[in-house]
């Protein structure tokens, strides 16, 4: 957060555990990302090991229908900037988009 706002980018953050993001949101992020699915979600949160999500790994709806139903699993942060996000892990990963 603080190397956005240093370079004077105010970002809007939405808590998606609270406003859980529909199919067509997770599909558009995952384009931006240019990631599967199964690149961007946390396989070492409870909902994933006690709802056995791995093996969906491979099924692009399975996983977001599992992101829907458990948010936590979502990798956190995503910064989107127009049609590039990148995941903020490591926190220097968000200088590729505001180069």
């Amino acid at each position: 957060m603080q190397l956005l706002r240093d370079s004077n980018i105010e970002p809007i953050i939405i808590n998606y555990l609270l406003s859980v993001p529909g199919i067509d949101e997770l599909r558009s992020i995952s384009k931006k990302l240019n990631l599967h699915p199964s690149r961007w979600i946390r396989k070492s949160e409870k909902d994933y090991k006690n709802n056995n999500l791995g093996k969906y790994l491979n099924d692009e709806d399975k996983l977001y229908d599992a992101m829907i139903k458990y948010p936590k699993i979502i990798e956190r942060p995503i910064v989107i900037k127009g049609d590039k996000a990148i995941i903020g892990r490591p926190p220097e990963n968000v200088f590729t988009l505001i180069k």
